[in-house]
């Protein structure tokens, strides 16, 4: 019976190509729509979630202080109200994993008749493990080489290609003002920030030799800001507040007395960024799925007219004993045939269109399995939905009346 009513669906639709093909277009351009409309979202996402990543997990930063001098004062990191002692202290608290206290700044490298301006970052072995920064070449430095203020470097991907010229640097003495430092390893690639800042465009020094031979320092011991890692994004809360209470009783202030530092949550401004692009790929999605109703409308017109002109059919099946709801399985067959193959093409469409936009701009795209089932599934279910009514009107024609029809 299935088989019957499947070869009749195809003669029905083989017959007006043209009227089918135009019904099947509305859900290829709206299936298609909703693919490459889920592909950039999703791709967007990835590209977030990728740049989230290179920043470590979990992280917050505790920058110093502000002073104020004849009235002006200064902004955040200003003061030195935060020390290295500060941060041994914090790297006791339950719930912290890394703890690495940095200094930083921008200065000029220079090796041989090659010069090249960037940020230059005081710190400790643990910065690499909170911001989950590989070494491709070579070795980082070690707590030894902190506490007697070695003259080492690690460099970034962009000081290498831009100091170096496709040398290896490894081995190789470059200077920072004027002080020479042997470059022990390149650091593995991050690419940029979340504000846009080449996160390779760095050189990593031991603490002690960035205060002493690079930027100085009017209070021994004193740091520019801590970074911190927590075991996990649960405990985050509860970290920053036992940081917070530790710094004010190291610091001796009042309940009355405003923080000397400024705290930072990394992972929330991060997350706060994949949420609007989340966001974003819903309402992408949201708005190509208009397409698939306006296809679905399609397919009732459609379906309508051809109830119409086939009257005289349905009035000669039901007199030789069709029911009604023989009537209804077959025209709800044909809508379903026009449907689902409508939904592939625009399946195949959007595909490709996606991958062809990948390649020709360089745009990350994601074409997940899922969100190609939903879209076909969603599509493929409106064409049912809208193929329904004129199944049943046909289903309800009076047979007597339909014989009559010219």
């Amino acid at each position: 019976m299935l088989k019957a009513m499947l070869g009749e669906a195809w003669l029905a639709m083989g017959a007006n190509r043209l009227r089918t093909a135009l019904t099947m277009l509305g859900m290829v351009i709206g299936v298609g729509a909703v693919v490459i409309m889920m592909a950039i979202g999703q791709g967007a996402q990835f590209a977030v979630q990728q740049t989230i990543s290179t920043m470590g997990a979990n992280l917050f930063i505790v920058l110093s202080g502000s002073f104020t001098t004849s009235g002006v004062r200064s902004g955040s990191a200003g003061g030195p109200t935060l020390t290295v002692g500060d941060s041994e202290a914090v790297a006791e608290l339950d719930g912290v994993i890394n703890v690495a206290p940095t200094h930083q700044g921008t200065r000029q490298l220079v090796y041989g008749s090659q010069n090249w301006s960037c940020t230059v970052v005081g710190t400790t072995p643990e910065y690499l493990d909170a911001r989950a920064w590989s070494i491709v070449q070579g070795a980082a430095f070690s707590d030894s080489d902190v506490r007697s203020a070695t003259r080492v470097a690690l460099i970034g991907k962009t000081v290498a290609e831009n100091l170096f010229a496709g040398d290896d640097p490894v081995g190789k003495t470059m200077r920072i003002q004027q002080n020479p430092f042997v470059v022990i390893g390149v650091l593995g690639a991050k690419g940029q920030s979340l504000d846009g800042r080449d996160q390779d465009d760095t050189v990593i020094v031991p603490l002690t030799t960035a205060q002493r031979k690079v930027f100085g320092t009017p209070f021994l011991g004193s740091v520019r800001m801590i970074m911190v890692q927590a075991e996990s994004a649960e405990n985050m809360a509860k970290v920053e507040a036992s940081v917070e209470a530790l710094l004010r009783q190291r610091h001796r202030l009042r309940e009355d007395t405003p923080n000397d530092f400024f705290m930072r949550n990394l992972s929330a401004a991060a997350e706060s960024q994949a949420e609007t692009t989340r966001t974003m790929s819903i309402l992408l999605g949201a708005i190509a799925s208009i397409s698939l109703l306006v296809g679905g409308i399609g397919i009732m017109n459609i379906m309508l007219v051809s109830v119409t002109e086939r009257t005289r059919e349905i009035g000669i099946r039901m007199a030789i004993g069709a029911r009604q709801r023989d009537i209804l399985s077959q025209f709800l067959l044909e809508a379903v045939m026009i449907s689902f193959a409508g939904c592939l093409l625009g399946l195949l469409l959007g595909i490709g269109i996606a991958l062809g936009i990948n390649a020709f701009t360089g745009m990350v795209i994601v074409i997940s399995g899922s969100a190609a089932l939903v879209a076909f599934a969603v599509a493929a279910t409106v064409g049912i939905f809208f193929g329904w009514y004129p199944a049943r009107k046909a289903a309800r024609l009076d047979p007597i009346e339909a014989l009559r029809y010219q």
